[in-house]
């Protein structure tokens, strides 16, 4: 499956889909982006004045690059509108703030792959390559 391939076929669309391009990936990894546009409604209200990118939300962008796009990787010819995907567990610690316009990096390296689980450590930077956040991250597909 190509990159533009998976990023049309994810389960998720506007405001909730954040990929925005994938720059590699293999069968032990993948690297993609996303840019957090300042007007996502999330911003509204987390923090007042001052707003920050929501760590449930850096979660899910690292569980749509990290996880899902590589998972539909692996699986190939074999996942179709009917494959279920879940968030089995994380693993996160946040080391700095996501503001509005930023463009982020997922690094997400598979630690293994069977019986439909994958699990994979996961890194996200920023523009000036900090680790903003990392950890391990599992999920399942059937």
């Amino acid at each position: 499956m190509e990159k533009q391939e998976i990023i049309s076929k994810l389960p998720y669309s506007k405001p909730f889909l954040f990929v925005d391009d994938l720059l590699h990936i293999d069968e032990n990894g993948v690297v993609g982006t996303y840019t957090f546009d300042e007007n996502l409604d999330f911003y509204k209200g987390h923090f007042k004045d001052n707003p920050v990118t929501p760590g449930v939300i850096l979660t899910e962008v690292m569980a749509q690059i990290g996880l899902v796009c590589l998972g539909m990787y692996l699986m190939n010819d074999t996942f179709n509108s009917s494959t279920a995907i879940a968030l089995t567990s994380t693993e996160i610690e946040f080391l700095k703030p996501v503001f509005p316009n930023e463009k982020v990096t997922v690094i997400s390296e598979k630690l293994y792959f069977r019986f439909g689980k994958l699990k994979c450590k996961v890194m996200m930077k920023n523009e000036k390559e900090e680790v903003v956040c990392s950890g391990t991250m599992a999920g399942i597909m059937v």
